[in-house]
């Protein structure tokens, strides 16, 4: 039978138990900060990413291929609108930010953060972790086991609530757990959809329909749509616009190709004229008997 390994101290109640099987995971092990930001901060060897939850290693959970593509999607919504309006940096691959909670200190890695432009604390290209609170952290649920849903829908939830981050969004692939909070009064309160549509209150403009986390339209869809138009049309427009521009410099290319080819095959038509017009000449000159050396 596989072992479980337990953690040490009296957060046992906040860790969740991992069993493991063909890989050696450090679930559970104890570790200090240092220890921590020294050699498990970043993924090991055997590419296992561990948060830190107050002296023990948690492994991250790995979501499924649908998490993967409503990631996938959402990043490319957000990343359009923040390309639009720059009013906001988004970050993921596992940065991280130190959580100094009132009873215990965590170091989370959200699956995507976001730090508006007016966050006091900013982040540079070299930074490896984020050393502010994120604006919205983003997670994608794992629920492969219940602790690793708990995980995300209690344990986080509550630490990003005390450590006052703006938004929470969990994305359920499963959509059951699918939820969407906004910090109100020191407390997380469901954010309400207006006819199924998610408006950020951080994020000023920012909203998307609920559903198409799962039927993930194309940017040509959404450039029509107006829950989406104000920032993927523009992009959109600007694409549309490069492709043309292109095919218009293709086109150009191939008619001077074109050009260059009749020119050529007139300068060949030309020599061979003025050949068989000197022969004709000589052949003239001949019958006269005049002969040319």
């Amino acid at each position: 039978m596989t072992a479980v390994k337990q953690p040490l101290s009296d957060t046992q109640s906040n860790a969740w138990n991992y069993d493991e099987t063909e890989y050696s995971s450090k679930h559970g092990s104890r570790v200090s900060e240092a220890e921590y930001w020294k050699n498990y901060y970043e993924k090991d060897i055997d590419g296992i990413s561990y948060e830190w939850n107050d002296g023990i290693l948690e492994e991250k959970p790995v979501s499924d291929y649908e998490g993967y593509l409503i990631n996938l999607w959402f990043q490319k919504i957000l990343d359009l609108f923040l390309n639009t309006y720059p009013i906001a940096k988004m970050v993921g691959l596992d940065i991280g930010f130190r959580l100094a909670l009132p009873h215990k200190t965590t170091i989370r890695k959200p699956d995507i953060g976001v730090l508006l432009n007016s966050n006091p604390v900013d982040i540079h290209g070299p930074d490896k972790s984020y050393k502010g609170i994120f604006d919205i952290c983003i997670e994608v649920l794992s629920d492969s086991k219940k602790s690793y849903s708990d995980h995300d829908t209690i344990e986080k939830k509550n630490e990003y609530s005390l450590i006052k981050v703006k938004e929470y969004y969990i994305l359920d692939s499963k959509v059951k757990k699918t939820a969407f909070y906004q910090l109100k009064s020191g407390i997380y309160q469901p954010i309400k959809p207006i006819r199924g549509i998610i408006k950020s209150n951080v994020i000023k403009g920012f909203q998307f329909r609920i559903e198409d986390l799962y039927k993930q339209p194309s940017l040509e869809k959404m450039s029509n749509d107006m829950v989406y138009h104000q920032f993927i049309l523009p992009f959109y427009q600007q694409e549309k616009l490069k492709s043309k521009q292109e095919r218009q410099r293709a086109e150009l290319a191939e008619l001077k190709a074109q050009e260059e080819k009749q020119r050529a095959e007139q300068e060949k038509q030309r020599a061979e004229l003025s050949e068989q017009k000197l022969r004709d000449v000589l052949s003239k000159l001949k019958q006269l008997g005049i002969s040319i050396q």
